[in-house]
């Protein structure tokens, strides 16, 4: 199983939906990285991923994006293949 970062936030509902999807397809430890806690992290993210918004979540090292494209990867049938490398 590939390694699951995910750039988050305590209330985020979507970062609770993907994280949930993730635990459906078997990932048993995602490390988060909370931009709430530490801003830090929340200025990392913008220059890794462009991005401002959460949850922006790594497979490996492939950035899949937010929930919405975590989830479109799923329908498509390709998030398996991703998650195991």
């Amino acid at each position: 199983m590939q390694p699951v970062l995910m750039y988050c936030t305590a209330v985020c509902p979507y970062c609770v939906r993907a994280e949930a999807l993730l635990k459906r397809k078997g990932v048993a430890g995602i490390e988060k990285n909370r931009i709430d806690l530490e801003p830090a992290r929340g200025e990392e993210m913008i220059a890794r991923t462009g991005r401002r918004t959460v949850p922006q979540i790594y497979i490996g090292e492939t950035h899949v994006g937010g929930c919405d494209d975590l989830h479109e990867l799923d329908r498509q049938g390709k998030l398996d293949a991703l998650l195991t490398g």
